[in-house]
């Protein structure tokens, strides 16, 4: 399948079912740096738990929904990106992304986020592309920041975590903001 080169020797692919080993592998490193950030069903505490994630998305792909991508380091997983939702009928996408921490601060999460939000406005046609952070989650919010997108809004304690309730940011990019961007860069 594809590999896309990202900065830092990184790859970005797709993260398909026989990725399963390396998944739980990469959770084991992950979990608890990411847990707080992402939905629950992501993650995941052993190769069966991985296996179902990735099928999970490996049939809302196929039905033109949802996909998920690893950002592969030196060879080793050590995230993604992914589209939580995707409705080519509407125009929307949301875009999600996760990170160990010994892949921080490399710029990999906003380069692999950018191929994203470009392949669904500009190949797919889509209008939009949102990104919901926990309002709390300042590194998620930085990389909105960075792909453009805008600040559109606060839900209100609308992210249950751990029997807290927090407040969630929505963000998005509009194709033809995107697409001006785009042509400046």
């Amino acid at each position: 399948m594809f590999t896309l080169s990202l900065s830092d020797g990184a790859q970005l692919a797709p993260l398909e079912v026989w990725h399963a080993d390396e998944f739980a592998e990469h959770l084991d490193r992950a979990r608890e740096h990411i847990r707080p950030w992402v939905g629950p069903t992501f993650v995941t505490d052993d190769v069966d738990g991985a296996r179902a994630t990735l099928a999970r998305y490996a049939e809302r792909a196929a039905a033109d929904g949802a996909r998920l991508f690893g950002i592969w380091r030196d060879r080793t997983l050590v995230g993604g990106v992914m589209f939580t939702a995707f409705d080519a009928a509407s125009g929307v996408c949301e875009i999600g992304c996760w990170l160990e921490p010994s892949a921080e601060g490399h710029g990999l999460v906003t380069a692999a986020s950018a191929v994203l939000v470009d392949w669904a406005l500009t190949v797919r046609g889509l209008h939009r592309a949102e990104w919901l952070c926990r309002a709390d989650n300042d590194r998620s919010a930085a990389v909105a920041k960075r792909l453009g997108m805008t600040l559109e809004g606060v839900r209100r304690e609308a992210w249950p975590y751990q029997g807290v309730r927090y407040d969630k940011q929505v963000w998005s990019v509009l194709a033809p903001e995107w697409v001006a961007v785009a042509a400046n860069r």
